[in-house]
């Protein structure tokens, strides 16, 4: 079968067929063998006949490049995208979101969902995330019946039963198409301080060698000394010698990333002179005069101008993008990073290194799992250009588990499952638009439930649902079982619900101005990382005036992070005061992509409150709010 001038491999096929029968599809695909053909076919077919597509993506940095992408193919009057920062051609028939403003869309019931015919669910196994993958069931749980879904994931091992637990709660038929084939091979191999490039079997031969320090010269090592760990420019010089570039160089650190960028640029450039006058180019365009002055990115540009890229989250968006189109021209052939580049961004690379493939996960150093890690591998072998794709993990002889190793990188086994928990806003969707009967049935449709049901595991899931009713009745959102004014304002705040409800669903939110209000809210979005610290000279009569006001509600002065709101008090008041970044950079050791972050996250909060209330002259500050943190270096641009 031929589409779009390539000739379909048969999973592409069979996944077309279920298209064309009215089925869901769970596509279970290598990384590179085109799953996204069958995601065109969906969008091709039903804006042929005039219907909608809703693509959900996990991240914004995705749902930001689908954007791109589909208004090059399709025409910018037919794709619309939104996120919580922004909303263009939302009335289009390719929508382009992340999965939570979708799973918000069913929850409140907007009549747009009506009009869409298929969901293409990207990177699905992100349901197996604990923090959010809440998000990925509801958005299919409560999709309606006439809802089909596209499920995209490189692999899922247990993808029968996620399909069945689809079909079982949704009654319709869900297929399940599995290719394990890459398009390019992957090679598997550790880069080990004596043998160099070599395969983790063969590693494992050598450490059981009674006498192997005898074999290579070396002295006995006492307990506590230290083998060498291999060096990152040693590895990169041997990869250009074989030919082996460009590489993404994964590290999970954001400062390693940096440093030992700086370290290869010292001795090293990889790129002509007609490559750096396209590289300048490309910045030029990219970064504002006030951004490319800053000395965070003049350092890192200075890298950049030798081939050697750095992309993590903490970089500016602007900068982000001057990487991401510099190494789609080729212009670098090293890149650091972390692993969050490797979430469906479509930039593959012939090789791929892992700095270590060890973790610390938030609570525990440990092995990266099946998952993480061909999550990683898989973007290495670009499709069309090379024949063999290269992941390799540097050894670390000093704390190495071989035979783990060996498990996790010989195939991806690691299952999705559930991480349902049950928030206040859905507890009142579920009050406010279902019948108890209903209510029960919607909660026993998640994941989890269908699991431990075929495994005759009991689950309260009902317990849970009712001492959150007691919990909302008792703080005046529920009265007789039916939402307070108080609950319909709540039901249009999808996270911190108690918090803000404290505070924007009572009088509180009068006695704050709106520097406090951005603060207040800043103080609850706010995502705390180590080892930062803020100037706070100056704020402490800032922080107490607000504490002070928000001391009339006992729960909103026990549950708001005070810390957050000592910490933040100057980059918010400067910031909406109209200082320039430059300087509101100046008072953290944030970086500047988490400052950007921070404010972006304060937007979509009081866009999300300003929806929810009533109240017109709230809404009239809320807007004021909005336009004094909304500018040109926090807006998203395309």
């Amino acid at each position: 079968m031929q589409y779009k001038n390539f000739t379909l491999d048969d999973f592409q096929v069979k996944a077309i067929e279920s298209i064309e029968q009215n089925h869901s599809v769970v596509v279970s695909a290598a990384t590179g063998t085109g799953k996204t053909l069958i995601a065109d076919y969906i969008i091709n077919k039903f804006i042929d006949e005039g219907k909608r597509v809703i693509y959900t993506a996990p991240i914004k940095a995705l749902s930001n490049q689908k954007f791109r992408d589909f208004r090059k193919e399709y025409g910018e009057d037919r794709v619309g995208i939104i996120t919580g920062d922004v909303q263009i051609n939302t009335e289009s028939q390719i929508l382009v979101m992340t999965t939570e403003i979708y799973r918000n869309m069913l929850l409140t019931k907007d009549a747009l969902i009506t009009t869409v015919k298929y969901v293409v669910f990207d990177e699905i196994h992100y349901i197996s995330d604990w923090e959010r993958g809440t998000i990925w069931e509801e958005s299919i749980i409560f999709s309606p019946p006439h809802m089909r879904f596209l499920c995209l994931s490189a692999t899922i091992p247990n993808a029968d039963e996620f399909a069945r637990w689809i079909s079982t709660i949704k009654s319709h038929n869900v297929d399940v198409v599995m290719n394990e084939i890459r398009a390019v091979p992957l090679q598997h191999m550790l880069y080990d301080i004596d043998l160099g490039f070599t395969e983790a079997k063969e590693l494992k031969k050598i450490l059981q060698i009674p006498e192997y320090d005898d074999v290579f010269a070396r002295k006995k090592k006492k307990r506590r000394e230290h083998y060498p760990v291999p060096d990152h420019t040693r590895i990169i010089s041997e990869l250009k010698n074989k030919g082996w570039l460009p590489c993404f160089y994964f590290i999970f650190s954001r400062a390693l990333c940096e440093k030992k960028a700086k370290e290869l640029s010292q001795r090293n450039n990889f790129i002509t002179g007609d490559q750096r006058i396209r590289l300048a180019d490309i910045f030029k365009k990219t970064i504002t005069p006030e951004l490319a002055r800053m000395p965070s990115v003049q350092r890192l540009k200075s890298f950049a101008m030798k081939g050697i890229g750095v992309h993590h989250a903490g970089l500016l968006p602007q900068f982000k993008e001057a990487i991401e189109l510099a190494f789609t021209e080729n212009l670098l052939p090293v890149l650091y990073t972390t692993e969050t580049f490797a979430v469906g961004i479509n930039m593959p690379a012939k090789s791929v290194v892992f700095n270590s493939l060890y973790k610390f996960d938030g609570m525990n150093f440990r092995y990266l799992n099946s998952k993480e890690y061909f999550q990683l591998a898989g973007r290495a072998g670009r499709r069309g250009i090379d024949k063999i794709g290269y992941a390799i993990g540097v050894a670390d002889r000093n704390n190495i588990d071989i035979n783990k190793i060996i498990e996790f990188t010989a195939r991806d086994v690691e299952p999705i499952h559930s991480q349902f928990k049950l928030s206040y806003n859905t507890a009142l969707h579920l009050l406010h638009y279902h019948v108890p009967e209903e209510a029960e049935t919607i909660l026993q449709s998640n994941f989890d439930y269908f699991v431990r049901k075929n495994q005759n595991v009991h689950v309260r899931i009902m317990a849970q649902y009712k001492n959150k009713l007691k919990i909302l009745e008792n703080m005046g959102y529920i009265k007789n079982n039916k939402l307070t004014e108080r609950g319909e304002f709540l039901l249009h705040v999808y996270s911190n619900e108690l918090l803000i409800g404290e505070i924007f669903s009572t009088h509180l939110h009068k006695e704050l101005n709106e520097n406090e209000t951005i603060l207040t809210v800043g103080a609850i979005v706010h995502e705390e990382r180590k080892n930062v610290s803020f100037k706070i000279k100056g704020a402490a009569e800032i922080e107490r005036r607000l504490l002070q006001k928000i001391l009339r509600n006992r729960y909103v002065y026990e549950k708001i992070n005070k810390m957050h709101v000592r910490r933040l008090s100057l980059i918010i008041s400067r910031w909406a005061g109209g200082a320039n970044f430059t300087e509101v950079a100046g008072l953290t050791t944030l970086q500047e992509g988490d400052i950007i972050h921070v404010f972006r996250r304060i937007i979509d909060s009081l866009r999300q409150i300003r929806h929810a209330t009533k109240d017109e002259t709230l809404k009239d500050k809320l807007t004021t709010c909005i336009a004094l943190i909304d500018r040109d270096v926090v807006k998203v641009e395309f």
